[in-house]
């Protein structure tokens, strides 16, 4: 069953026509299709608006998803509850549907963030002169 939440987007269907051609985009199918092999299983939030002079109901929705800082990215697997809360902050977060296999940490996150030493610890010239 598809997701209650869809957008109508407009395609346009050749350049040279001024006609647009309405389609249906839901929530389950609208990130981009990479391969079938795994299921899409999981949501990827991020927070691109930020949530200040915004009624306390909407707020309180984006600390329910753990959502507290702007660019933050959260997963949260695939459930009418997570679904009813993306809809309600939908004009501030971003969503992409990922496979178990893409759902990192918030540790994980860091570390791929992080930038190489730039350098590489070949020994210790203390403990090797003991």
């Amino acid at each position: 069953m598809a997701s209650t939440f869809s957008l109508l987007t407009k395609h346009a269907v050749q350049p040279a026509r001024s006609a647009l051609h309405y389609s249906r985009r839901t929530l389950a199918t609208s990130s981009d299709v990479k391969s079938a092999s795994s299921p899409k299983t999981h949501y990827r939030i991020t927070l691109q608006r930020s949530a200040i002079s915004l009624p306390k109901h909407m707020k309180a929705t984006l600390v329910s998803l753990g959502i507290h800082r702007r660019l933050q990215t959260v997963f949260h697997p695939h459930s009418p509850i997570n679904a009813g809360k993306i809809l309600r902050v939908k004009e501030l977060v971003s969503v992409q549907n990922v496979t178990a296999d893409e759902v990192r940490t918030k540790t994980e996150m860091r570390r791929e963030r992080k930038a190489p030493r730039g350098y590489v610890k070949t020994g210790n010239k203390l403990a090797d002169s003991l």
